[in-house]
């Protein structure tokens, strides 16, 4: 909480600049983002929750949404390349007796999802810009290094599914090489190989059980995508609210590149890239600097500013009327 407050105050020029830009807009437009942004935390909870199911580890949804509401807070406030929020996940895994194997698989084939979902939005998003010869060598890179990710993530679960004895192999060879370059600097190793062959068993078991469910995977999928429609959607409503004549080719375009670098950005949920990205973005598809600017500041605000605020209040208040975890739904 220390480090929201820190991390508020040191970012306050920009709130206040946010706030001033909301000030100007249709208050109707402006409610109906926040509506949609809404709906997107709740969906959010319920990709979770389906996630979950996959592995026999049954969640409410409202539960759901306030972790990984919660978990985004953590992502921003102490970034550590995910391994924050996974920490989070851990904590109320071991509260619940839930495997952490399982979890770590649930928090694995999200992100791949998400991954999914992103490419998708890119292969027309890239095709728009392409068209209109705006399409340049770091959209290009940004996009490899995603497509890389995601067949990172590809790989390893079809390991799983194969052989939990291939997928050890793989992580206890992981394990060495992060020791190899470790051991200089710590004088020890940093992790244990033993630990990556129980914990790829583990693993392989709750993968496995994927190869029997491939309508929930699509069901799974489609909300991924349904999450990727509703932040699309906001967009739409932020360039109403200001007036900004807009058509949908632009909107899908910039959506696709400020998802792109918020994901492979280095600053936690792409803070003070993804803003200059955007605004250059929508500059390049036609949109007036100005009108660009306002509408990535507001956008930001809906999509970055608000889900922090709700983040850090369930961070506080997850552990309060902790029966609501488990149970139907």
């Amino acid at each position: 909480m220390l480090l929201a407050v820190v991390f508020i105050l040191t970012r306050f020029t920009e709130i206040e600049n946010i706030a001033e830009v909301l000030s100007r807009g249709h208050i109707g437009f402006i409610g109906l983002a926040l509506v949609a942004q809404f709906a997107w935390f709740f969906n959010l909870g319920r990709t979770y929750r389906d996630i979950y199911r996959l592995f026999d580890m049954p969640s409410k949804t409202v539960y759901m949404v306030r972790l990984a509401t919660a978990a985004n807070f953590i992502n921003v406030i102490a970034p550590a390349a995910g391994f924050s929020s996974i920490a989070l996940f851990f904590s109320e895994a071991r509260r619940r007796g839930i495997p952490i194997a399982r979890v770590t698989v649930a928090s694995v084939l999200f992100v791949w999802f998400e991954y999914i979902g992103t490419l998708i939005s890119l292969v027309f998003g890239l095709g728009i810009l392409a068209r209109g010869n705006n399409l340049h060598w770091s959209e290009i890179t940004a996009s490899a290094i995603l497509l890389a990710g995601a067949l990172g993530l590809a790989t390893l679960l079809y390991l799983g599914m194969r052989s939990a004895d291939l997928l050890a192999r793989v992580l206890a060879w992981g394990a060495r090489t992060v020791n190899k370059i470790a051991r200089p600097f710590i004088h020890r190793a940093y992790l244990s190989e033993e630990r990556a062959f129980s914990f790829a068993h583990e693993a392989a078991e709750g993968i496995a059980a994927l190869r029997h469910q491939p309508r929930q995977i699509l069901d799974v999928l489609l909300m991924a995508l349904f999450n990727k429609a509703l932040l699309i959607l906001i967009l739409w409503l932020t360039f109403m609210a200001f007036r900004v004549p807009v058509t949908l080719d632009v909107i899908v375009a910039g959506f696709s590149i400020c998802y792109l670098f918020l994901i492979v950005s280095p600053t936690p949920a792409g803070l003070g890239i993804v803003e200059g990205i955007l605004t250059v973005a929508l500059t390049g598809l036609k949109i007036p600097i100005g009108d660009a600017t306002v509408v990535t500041l507001a956008f930001r605000a809906f999509t970055f500013w608000l889900p922090l605020l709700v983040g850090m209040i369930t961070f506080r208040t997850l552990h309060i009327q902790i029966k609501e975890a488990g149970g139907p739904p």
